[in-house]
Formats: C-alpha cells, structure tokens, sequence
C-alpha cells in the first residue's frame, strides 16, 4: 500500500496542497482526527468541514444530487448537498447538507485510492488568511501535523461554492 494512503487511514493530520490552496485534513471517518482538525484551526465545534470524496459513486451514495457532478468535479468546486442520513458524517457537518470537493490535483489520487473521505479545510486559524505556500503557515500550526506535502506556491484562491446550482458568496 502506498505510504500516503497508508497515513491517510491511520488518521494522520495532513497539510496539502489542492488546485486552489494549501488545506488540512484527515481521514473524516476518524472523528478524533476531525476533532483534532478543528483544535488545530481553534474552529467553532459546530461550524461544518467540506471533504474531498474519494469518487462520484461514492457522492451518489451518500448524497442528493441536485447538479451535474461532472460540470464541476474535479475542480476548484465545493458542492453543498443533502446527505441522504442526516446523521451521516455529523462529526464533519451537524446540518443537513455537506460540502463536497474533488480538487483537480495528485492528493485527490490518494483519497481516491485510500476509499474515504478526507476532510479539506484552508490551513490556517480560523478567521486567519488561507496559506498560498508553506513558508505563509505559522511554525506553531506546522508542529501539530503529522504530514506535510509541499509543492510550492498555488494559485491562491479558495474553491469556489455552488448550492442548488447556483454560486454561493463565502462569509
């Protein structure tokens, strides 16, 4: 099994990069990880997490599609969608819907392969600017990870939203 994937399942606290900027994450199956996850980034309990699915079958299962998946996925998408058990993932998001992405990236890969959903987040404190490369996160955030994949400077600008097929502004 590869190393990457192997980490993934075992709950590590990854930093990575995406096709939009350097996020933070873990397997979101793993509520102590997802727990550790919004300690890290000092984030509301309640607040909800997005995650990179492992495929589009995997999304059909779990959720209600209301858009064309393929129109945004892989890409610099986030897609809210009900969940079909409320209760599904409600570590991740205690709402009736989740944010979904499939970045267009090689970390997409290794989520794919790993069969899970992995939680994605922008890696920083919450409130705080999102990081466009590692030099930009705090050497105190840094120590609390496990993993840090580093492929230089990204293009620096957060996934664009889509609820109901429409783009949704962020807060």
């Amino acid at each position: 099994m590869d190393k990457l994937v192997k980490q993934i399942l075992e709950g590590k606290i990854f930093i990575y990069p995406t096709d939009t900027i350097y996020g933070i994450g873990c397997n979101a199956e793993d509520k102590d990880a997802v727990e550790k996850i919004k300690q890290i980034k000092q984030r509301d309990k309640d607040k909800p997490l997005s995650v990179i699915a492992p495929n589009l079958k995997w999304i059909e299962q779990n959720c209600v599609i209301d858009v064309n998946l393929k129109k945004y996925l892989p890409g610099q998408y986030t897609i809210l969608l009900r969940k079909k058990d409320l209760l599904f993932l409600n570590h991740v998001s205690n709402t009736e819907f989740i944010g979904i992405r499939i970045p267009k990236c090689s970390f997409s890969k290794k989520v794919e392969q790993a069969k899970v959903p992995f939680i994605t987040t922008s890696v920083n404190l919450s409130g705080e600017p999102f990081a466009k490369k590692i030099s930009e996160i705090s050497k105190k955030l840094l120590d609390k990870v496990d993993v840090i994949i580093d492929k230089g400077e990204l293009n620096g600008n957060p996934s664009t939203i889509i609820k109901d097929g429409k783009v949704i502004k962020r807060k």
